[in-house]
């Protein structure tokens, strides 16, 4: 409990208080999870995993603290245990998501899902590249964006000059030298992105998937101007909440976009499987 009114106490004790909130809730998603719905649904794999993904996630956060990774240390076991933590953060917000999709959508049976796989394999492998690779970039961003929020944090620039005088400076200071990598990798896996987002609105027959991708892109063009603003402002800690908070939203969207689209896709194919006729697919299109 805390015993001073300092606001780094304070958020400290908001986070750990929180924490144990969140984890009851957790236990309760999972209790209703297995007791509404039946064996093989979903809604089953999506709550264990949620499950699983908090424990893991208590875990890291004890380490980071047990280690003494905290304060003012750079070294490079924290940057691994921060960046492990955020992905495992996100992979808790995806098991989330779905869990609540899962809990409003009949999922196929595990025939029509057998019979999709074996017939559809070809066409399935470009679907799942594309939205495999938006996934796997926005956990690369995300990740980026930790080294380059706790080298801003231990290494705080005076001025944008001596911050870009920093990143190209050879400095033997590994965080320093690895700022440079979010900016350049946000950039990149933010056109893919918008690529994506736009390739969804052309081929998506899912009026969801469309609306979920019309948000994606908005949310893209807010991500690089909160980045933008970042970057003038000098990292203050409000932008810098905004720009995470942001962060979670395009990861959100861009697992319900591509739950949504691959399950057009798997739901069109079990048609056309249990029809025995070729149907139009304007769910993808190579």
């Amino acid at each position: 409990m805390p015993h001073a009114a300092q606001i780094a106490t304070l958020i400290e004790f908001a986070h750990r208080a929180t924490s144990g909130i969140a984890i009851v809730l957790m236990l309760g998603l999972v209790f209703l999870g297995f007791r509404r719905f039946s064996s093989g649904h979903p809604v089953r794999r999506y709550a264990a995993a949620v499950l699983f993904f908090t424990l893991t996630e208590g875990l890291i956060g004890a380490a980071l603290v047990l280690f003494g990774q905290v304060g003012n240390d750079a070294s490079s076991t924290r940057v691994f245990i921060l960046s492990l933590h955020l992905v495992n953060t996100f992979l808790l917000l995806a098991a989330l998501v779905l869990s609540a999709r899962s809990a409003r959508a009949t999922a196929p049976t595990r025939r029509d899902r057998t019979s999709t796989l074996a017939n559809t394999s070809t066409r399935a492998t470009s679907l799942y590249i594309w939205y495999g690779t938006g996934l796997l970039g926005a956990l690369l961003v995300a990740v980026t964006g930790t080294i380059a929020a706790l080298g801003d944090t231990l290494f705080h620039p005076t001025s944008l000059a001596q911050g870009l005088h920093w990143d190209f400076s050879g400095s033997p200071n590994a965080l320093l030298r690895l700022r440079i990598i979010h900016p350049a990798s946000a950039v990149v896996v933010g056109v893919f992105l918008l690529m994506l987002a736009l390739r969804t609105l052309r081929y998506g027959s899912s009026a969801v998937a469309k609306r979920l991708a019309e948000y994606l892109l908005l949310l893209i063009l807010l991500q690089f101007a909160f980045g933008m603003l970042n970057l003038l402002l000098l990292t203050p800690v409000w932008i810098q909440i905004l720009h995470l908070f942001t962060a979670d939203l395009v990861w959100i969207t861009l697992v319900l976009l591509s739950a949504e689209m691959l399950g057009c896709f798997q739901h069109t194919a079990a048609a056309e499987v249990s029809e025995g006729t070729e149907i139009p697919r304007p769910v993808y299109q190579d």
